[in-house]
């Protein structure tokens, strides 16, 4: 009988070896977060040995790094790239599907963004911090909304924190449900958040400590 031939292993270029660790890196950082994710399981799954790993990122916070910033800017070029109309109840509409749309489509990389990040990187920005530069980005079109019903404009930034912080916590008691599905989740965040904004108050008070 013929022996078989032995299997050849494609050499890959240092730009496709790094790509591979972060690919394997996001998914291993998806199932077990940070601490539960070693070196030597990401050589192990990427069939290379620990030094190659150690050799792209510096060790396991570096490799954490870079996936946590490669799924901000995702996040964020989907969510900029989603507001495109021309009227402020469709912009509700198209950030709110931008974000779910993101849960559903990259459930790894949300996992990731919505774990706490390592003592060490906490400097590096989190979810929480993403979430502020999705706010900033919906604050200007609330300023004008507010304009023109004589509210104070000052006071967008704390309802764009409130109703983008609404959607992300949704998102994440989502990702784990899936149920209802995400264009029915989209509008009842919507109607909540549209029906919410039409009735504002111009000066609101806690009824619960007013004096009798």
């Amino acid at each position: 009988m013929t022996a078989p031939l032995p299997v050849r292993r494609v050499r890959m270029t240092g730009t496709q070896r790094r790509e591979q660790l972060l690919d394997v890196g996001r998914r291993l950082f998806a199932e077990r977060g940070f601490d539960g994710t070693s070196v030597e399981e990401v050589a192990l799954r990427a069939g290379v040995s620990k030094p190659v790993v150690y050799e792209h990122f510096g060790g396991k916070e570096g490799l954490y790094a870079v996936v946590v910033d490669r799924e901000v800017q995702r996040l964020l070029t989907r969510f900029t790239g989603a507001l495109t109309a021309d009227s402020p109840r469709a912009l509700l509409e198209q950030a709110t599907l931008a974000l779910l749309s993101y849960v559903e489509d990259e459930s790894d990389g949300f996992r990731i963004l919505v774990r706490e990040s390592p003592a060490q990187l906490a400097d590096s920005g989190g979810f929480a911090t993403i979430i502020s530069d999705v706010a900033g980005r919906v604050e200007h079109i609330l300023a004008a909304e507010f304009a023109a019903r004589g509210y104070k404009t000052t006071l967008a930034g704390l309802y764009s924190q409130a109703l983008v912080g609404q959607v992300a916590l949704v998102g994440q008691w989502w990702l784990d449900n899936r149920e209802p599905g995400r264009d029915e989740v989209a509008a009842h965040l919507v109607n909540l958040a549209w029906n919410g904004l039409s009735a504002l108050e111009t000066a609101p008070v806690l009824r619960s400590t007013r004096q009798p």
